[in-house]
């Protein structure tokens, strides 16, 4: 269901949905069978190829996305790929996907861009980066500011990434500046 509902202009194969999350193709299919008959999800035949899609016009799917998007999105695997990363002061999804999980009309948005505030290593967040990517299939796009630009907010890439919404991640770190202050 994450796959499709966070993925809503896309359709999947039984195989490719089976693929994708690491799961028997015939598990996916009698899942698959459940879901559209509940009305959940909508499928179709083309050639041999069963495709499958989420159900966009159900009172049920905003609060079905969101709480996917909550569990399996983004906010869960950025949360978890930064956490206890040193020099992380604060941590948010800005850009598309702020706006969309705040309620903004739009496309569904094609990357994930994140803003990291503190001391962090750029190799250490690259690096988490891309496990991100490989998890959610899609690019994460991480920008790393010190804390005093982001307090000053003078920097017009700042002042502008405040402006818009945003969604902290909770990275549960505790004061690590990656730095000695003494």
């Amino acid at each position: 269901m994450a796959l499709v509902y966070l993925n809503p202009d896309e359709e999947y194969s039984i195989t490719e949905v089976a693929h994708r999350i690491g799961a028997s193709v015939k598990a996916v299919h009698q899942e698959v069978t459940r879901l559209v008959e509940n009305g959940l999800l909508a499928d179709r035949k083309v050639g041999t190829s069963r495709l499958v899609r989420s159900v966009q016009d159900s009172l049920l799917t905003r609060p079905l996305t969101d709480l996917l998007a909550v569990t399996y999105g983004p906010l869960p695997v950025l949360t978890r790929s930064l956490a206890g990363l040193d020099g992380v002061d604060q941590a948010f999804i800005y850009g598309s996907w702020a706006a969309r999980y705040n309620g903004e009309p739009g496309p569904v948005p094609g990357d994930v861009d994140v803003i990291v505030i503190g001391y962090v290593d750029p190799d250490d967040l690259d690096e988490r980066a891309g496990e991100a990517e490989a998890i959610l299939r899609r690019e994460v796009n991480v920008r790393r500011v010190r804390p005093t630009t982001w307090e000053k907010q003078d920097d017009p890439f700042v002042a502008t990434v405040r402006s818009r919404p945003l969604v902290e991640l909770h990275t549960n770190t505790e004061a690590n500046t990656g730095r000695d202050d003494t």
